[in-house]
């Protein structure tokens, strides 16, 4: 795989490319179910959050949801299929977000990652960590680092034997190691993740990260 050389700089990191992988970054079209599958799944279990989840597709027959459907349903239908009042609320921003400002995937691809933060993070209820993972597992980009990742700083603090920082020495400590990564620190992250056995997916939010 492409990364691999670059990464295998590092010494530390180049032990856990050798135990996984290589993986590979996928992209997806569908922005806001992406966005509201991402918002379901905060603080769950996968197993918990992939009842919840196709609870809420099945809600809606057998086709995925449009924007004006979720944005149509009421709080209340939202709830009863085991969301929380909070949860019900910022899946309907996302929707509402959709058909006032658009989360087409095509016009999303061509924005910077800064430009993509700041148009999607006056979503309330879609913070910077939802969009990072938004970067990196619905768009691809492949030089994406979680630094707030409860996940990825547990695997570094280990790694590279930094347990004893505090929390804002440890991230400042992590931006300098994956600087080195640059610009494959995606897949990084993917191998942290994977060594830990935590990796997020679109609808599993690390119950330690922030959204």
């Amino acid at each position: 795989m492409h990364y691999l050389p670059h990464l295998s700089k590092d010494k530390k990191l180049k032990k856990l490319l050798q135990q996984s992988g290589p993986f590979q970054l996928k992209k997806r079209n569908n922005i806001c179910l992406y966005l509201c599958a991402s918002i379901i799944s905060q603080q769950l279990s996968t197993k918990v959050a992939d009842v919840i989840y196709q609870r809420f597709l099945h809600f809606y027959g057998t086709k995925k949801p449009t924007a004006s459907q979720i944005a149509n349903t009421t709080i209340d239908k939202l709830r009863s299929i085991g969301l929380s009042n909070a949860k019900a609320n910022y899946v309907k921003n996302v929707a509402q977000f959709e058909i006032e400002f658009g989360l087409d995937a095509k016009r999303l691809r061509k924005m910077t990652n800064e430009e993509v933060v700041d148009h999607l993070i006056v979503i309330k209820g879609v913070g910077k960590w939802t969009i990072e993972m938004l970067l990196m597992f619905a768009l691809g980009r492949e030089d994406i680092f979680a630094v707030d990742d409860l996940g990825i700083q547990n695997a570094m603090a280990e790694l590279y034997k930094m347990e004893h920082l505090d929390k804002k020495e440890l991230k400042l400590a992590m931006q300098n190691i994956s600087d080195k990564w640059s610009p494959y620190r995606t897949y990084a992250c993917l191998h942290l993740w994977h060594w830990k056995d935590n990796a997020p997916t679109p609808r599993k939010k690390s119950s330690k990260g922030k959204n």
